[in-house]
């Protein structure tokens, strides 16, 4: 009678652990929803710096000029009325010569 008494309270001990270990609200989900919460924090992270960078361009775009002009002097290579554009090519003759003298040789 004991021995029968105890596999019935084994059995119910047993039934009453599989829900926490193996069932829908387990440790073993609640741990990897907590590792997929934690991966979503570092990707909001990388996203939220990544916001604030375009503000703070987007309202520097807005209020002043000198970001606009900055950006159509190195995109889009323009210049200004008033200014003279000088494009100077190097020579590959000459800076092949200049780099043997620097070398000592004639």
């Amino acid at each position: 009678m004991k021995v029968l008494l105890s596999l019935i309270l084994i059995a119910l001990i047993a039934l009453l652990q599989y829900p926490l270990w193996l069932g829908k609200g387990s440790w073993l989900k609640v741990w990897e929803f907590d590792q997929q919460v934690l991966a979503q924090h570092e990707i909001n992270q990388k996203l939220q710096i990544r916001n604030t960078t375009l503000d703070a361009e987007v309202r520097d775009l807005k209020q002043g000029s000198d970001a606009i002009e900055e950006r159509a002097r190195s995109e889009l290579g323009m210049i200004r009325k008033d200014e003279i554009f000088f494009h100077l090519l190097e020579d590959k003759k000459n800076t092949s010569q200049a780099s043997q003298v620097e070398e000592g040789k004639p």
